[in-house]
């Protein structure tokens, strides 16, 4: 590129930067500084690798948002995506069906678990979660329970910010400044097993836990409850695994009462843990309503999906034909999104890529519990290829509260200026790349990270 061409593109770039400055508000923007951030330009993807404007190859660490399963540019679904908007870029899902939607909602109910048959497609994971909010509640109307509609949910758990979405999400409300249906939610506390004293064991945590949800039921009297909703791991809160037995005793519990068991696999679905779906294969339970998004079609389009067991259908249906469940959108059943599903999946399945998350998940946890060693870290967790730093708070005497409340963005940095994008919670740095990972670039990803860490370790003065 001769003078005059890097002059050029750098100016495009500075244009690009200064539009999106001043007339793009990106989502969860700081409102006192928003126009003053820069971000950085990416420009493609190849693989596991981002590039930005100046050629500079990173790896997409968090697979853009916990969605780019297949990695990056993959012609064939290119191919697929362009096929369909050619044949039929859009049809209305209230008068007409297509082949892609068709196909894709026998595909998706063949993977779910046990009787979950039926498939209301949506726009993401937010408006998957309404849907299955409102599923709840068009139910219970129907039943004649109009009073049956408290949904439990967790601190720390992030369903979507959509109305109804947001309000079940229990992640740092204090600094929105957004209504929320509080009426009609009620939050378990924190199930973080690291939060645990020294000495009770994650048993008796779990039995703690538990304890939390009976308690929940009988202050508020199970009439008044019309579902509890669970990640399987709450990956936005910080990678929380609930302790063994949680899920399961869990969704006894709601099975005893009537309550239904939303299990909310946004991230989790689509082989982030090395299987289709979490709730059965990993953690032993087949929920009433699963909600998912992001991998079903590895990020390329937007899509989501609430899928329905046959016996919350089947106490929704009935003879009198009048009684509409008016929920749906313009862009749900997106024929293009949809041939773009069934292309991902197909892919899933020709390379096997489930089955390659288990055989490399042994290594990528193992460096991730070696990270525990710095004395800046004060928990490593994570399962499948999913993994979260968490600083300790105390980590250098001399380092003020703040800073350190700042690690994940200190780590962030650190580790983007060697080539690599983590996603910075508080104190956290979490990571969940595309599942074409190799072993040797599972290494490559977590050599930065060491490294990373020994430099905020000299900043805090602990190394």
């Amino acid at each position: 590129m001769d003078d005059r061409a890097i002059a050029g593109h750098n100016q495009d770039h500075h244009a690009l930067i200064a539009a999106d400055r001043h007339h793009h508000l990106h989502p969860w923007e700081h409102m006192g500084s928003w126009r003053e951030g820069e971000r950085f330009l990416v420009t493609r993807g190849e693989g596991i690798y981002v590039f930005d404007e100046s050629g500079r190859r990173l790896i997409d660490g968090p697979a853009g948002m916990w969605a780019v399963q297949i990695g990056y540019g993959r012609r064939e679904m290119a191919d697929a995506i362009a096929d369909q908007v050619m044949q039929l870029p859009y049809a209305s899902p209230w008068f007409t069906t297509t082949s892609p939607a068709a196909e894709l909602a026998e595909k998706v109910a063949a993977l779910a678990p046990g009787d979950l048959n039926t498939v209301m497609f949506t726009t993401g994971g937010s408006t998957a979660v309404d849907t299955a909010i409102r599923t709840m509640h068009f139910l219970n109307n129907r039943l004649g329970r109009p009073e049956k509609k408290i949904v439990l949910a967790r601190e720390k758990g992030y369903h979507g910010s959509t109305y109804l979405a947001a309000s079940v999400t229990g992640k740092e409300r204090d600094k929105s400044c957004f209504d929320f249906a509080d009426d009609l939610v009620r939050f378990l506390p924190d199930v973080n097993p690291y939060l645990r004293p020294d000495t009770m064991s994650e048993a008796e945590w779990c039995d703690a836990k538990v304890a939390d949800l009976e308690r929940a039921i009988d202050e508020l009297g199970a009439r008044r409850i019309g579902a509890f909703i669970a990640e399987p791991i709450l990956c936005s809160g910080g990678v929380i695994i609930p302790p063994e037995g949680y899920h399961k005793r869990t969704l006894d519990l709601c099975r005893r009462h009537d309550i239904l068991y939303i299990s909310d696999e946004v991230v989790t679905g689509f082989g982030r843990l090395g299987h289709w779906f979490a709730s059965k294969d990993v953690f032993g339970i087949e929920p009433d309503i699963i909600t998912c998004a992001k991998g079903i079609t590895s990020g390329y389009l937007p899509l989501g999906a609430c899928i329905i067991s046959d016996r919350v259908i089947d106490r929704m249906t009935g003879a009198d034909h009048d009684v509409l469940f008016p929920n749906g959108y313009t862009y749900s059943a997106h024929p293009v999104s949809s041939a773009a599903a069934l292309k991902n999946i197909e892919i899933i399945e020709r390379e096997g890529l489930l089955a390659h998350v288990r055989s490399v998940t042994p290594r990528f946890q193992a460096r991730l519990v070696a990270l525990g060693r710095s004395p800046i870290i004060g928990d490593t967790r994570g399962m499948g290829l999913i993994g979260c730093l968490e600083g300790l708070m105390d980590a250098g005497r001399d380092t003020p509260l703040e800073v350190q409340r700042n690690l994940g963005a200190r780590l962030d940095a650190a580790c983007e200026k060697r080539g690599l994008i983590v996603r910075p919670i508080i104190n956290m740095c979490v990571f969940s790349p595309p599942l074409t990972i190799t072993p040797e670039q599972i290494d490559e990803l977590f050599d930065i990270i060491e490294d990373a860490v020994t430099e905020v370790e000299v900043e805090f003065g602990v190394a």
